[in-house]
């Protein structure tokens, strides 16, 4: 049997490296059979609860490897 995978998805711990508007967590999310990036922020509200922001995405296409010879300078 196959694992389905719709509405389902994992955050992983990420690595800021110091830039606090980097996500605390990182993953993937698939709705509609549409893989999305997922990222996870902790805030903190007025009244001082921490909650979850989350933002999911569309991934970004990925350039491709340049290799210098198209370079126009």
């Amino acid at each position: 049997m196959e694992y389905d995978k719709e509405k389902t998805g994992v955050l992983f711990s990420n690595n800021q490296d110091g830039n606090e508007k980097r996500p605390y967590y990182k993953g993937k999310i698939t709705f509609d059979g549409v893989e999305y990036e997922l990222a996870a922020w902790v805030r903190e509200s007025a009244k001082g609860n921490k909650f979850l922001s989350l933002k999911a995405e569309l991934p970004r296409e990925k350039q491709p490897v340049r290799d210098g010879q198209d370079v126009p300078f």
